[in-house]
């Protein structure tokens, strides 16, 4: 089967799409299927071309089996709402014309957000008159309202008619939550063409078995360590979403306490913001860092005693399952979680960390404390978590049953086409 996946994040940016993506796609093509990515010049969050890359209008690379097209978009920071909209329309358009020069393909997959990367997908699968599969990471415009991001009245109900569109038009579904099925069913999908593939973790990437001295851990990445130290960290985009300044609330309640530190490595809009108050109010007990590639998040969760997990207080956010959990989990690290709804009920479930309140300094700081007064309790919980992951959310096994949904679609297909009267049949 020949496979088109039209996804605006790839590797070696390392969020969550692009990692999904990568690990999704490189599974399908180890058995045996023919992959196609199209994307665009790394560039996430700063809206800067990674360096060895360049914004050309058509560039073939090829990795791990996967083929690899990347297209001229318009850059921009990962920040203010206009220029942001041209980066994903750009991308959608040149995903379109990209589209005509990449073969037939049997299938083609959009994910969304950004939304306008999805909407591509219709079009694209209207060229090569394949099922279109659309999957969702992330509730579009729900999100971008819930965090400010839009206001105006008119616009969101302009992307709302846009998302209900998706909905009904695509062959089948993809959603990373059940509350996110329940959200799509309520829109207009159909519950015959959508199922539910869970976020998850590459269990070889983030071995916790490779045990590493954390004083060359510290050494590697410019931390002052000793071995009193208990680091509790947030690993990922600094975004609006994630409402950061409670870390830094948190740090100011226990910025006398003289073994914990909190750690913040990553970048997005808010880290200017983040890194001001940081010096406005002394605190010394936080370390932030800048966003680091891929290849050393296993060794920075070496250093790391707990992981934090958080979003902002928002009904929308329940339907959320950050995908960090996932790492912490198969690198044997207890959460904070800071977050209300689905998630938290899979943290219950596999008893591997401490529910708080979301937006809440006070409990944030106590949690931690806890944490670091039972390093005991902290190790049991991150067991506790590997266990849980390794049985539920392995990654090779989640894209596998994603790959049978696809080839399912595709049998499906052949067998219409097969069967269908020769006076109306169309060539695929």
């Amino acid at each position: 089967m020949k496979i088109l996946f039209l996804s605006h994040y790839f590797p070696p940016e390392v969020n969550a799409p692009a990692t999904r993506t990568y690990e999704h796609c490189r599974q399908w093509a180890a058995a045996g299927h023919e992959v196609t990515v199209i994307t665009c010049a790394p560039n996430h969050p700063k809206g800067e071309v990674f360096k060895g890359f360049n914004n050309n209008l058509y560039h073939v690379s090829y990795m791990d089996g996967i083929k690899v097209v990347r297209i001229w978009t318009y850059i921009t920071a990962n920040e203010g709402f206009l220029k942001r909209t041209l980066g994903y329309l750009s991308y959608m358009f040149a995903a379109i014309i990209a589209s005509f020069f990449v073969g037939k393909q049997d299938m083609v997959l959009s994910t969304s957000p950004q939304f306008f990367n999805g909407l591509a997908g219709f079009f694209v699968s209207k060229i090569k008159r394949s099922p279109w599969v659309l999957e969702i990471r992330d509730l579009w415009p729900e999100s971008i309202v819930a965090v400010g991001a839009i206001q105006n009245s008119t616009i969101i109900k302009c992307l709302e008619h846009i998302e209900g569109f998706c909905y009904r038009k695509a062959d089948h579904i993809i959603a990373v939550t059940q509350s996110f099925k329940k959200h799509i069913l309520a829109r207009g999908g159909q519950a015959d063409k959508l199922s539910v593939i869970y976020n998850g973790v590459d269990l070889s990437l983030f071995d916790c078995q490779e045990q590493t001295i954390k004083e060359d851990v510290a050494r590697y990445f410019g931390v002052h360590y000793e071995p009193s130290m208990f680091f509790a960290a947030y690993v990922g985009t600094h975004g609006m979403a994630h409402h950061l300044e409670t870390i830094l609330e948190a740090a100011q309640i226990l910025k006398d306490h003289p073994s914990i530190r909190f750690l913040m490595a990553g970048d997005g809009s808010e880290k200017a913001k983040l890194l001001k108050i940081k010096q406005e109010k002394c605190l010394h007990n936080v370390i932030m860092l800048d966003q680091l590639p891929k290849a050393d998040m296993p060794r920075l969760w070496q250093l790391v005693d707990a992981s934090l997990v958080l979003l902002k207080k928002s009904d929308l956010f329940k339907t959320v399952i950050p995908s960090k959990i996932f790492e912490s989990m198969a690198m044997q690290r207890p959460i904070v979680l800071g977050v209300e709804g689905e998630v938290a009920d899979i943290i219950r479930e596999s008893d591997a960390g401490v529910c708080i309140t979301p937006e809440d300094a006070g409990q944030l700081a106590e949690a931690v404390e806890y944490l670091c007064d039972h390093r005991a309790y902290a190790q049991n919980l991150g067991d506790n978590g590997l266990h849980y992951v390794a049985r539920t959310f392995e990654r090779s096994q989640l894209a596998l049953q994603f790959m049978y949904i696809l080839e399912s679609i595709h049998r499906r297909r052949r067998e219409l086409i097969t069967t269908r009267p020769l006076a109306t049949r169309q060539l695929p």
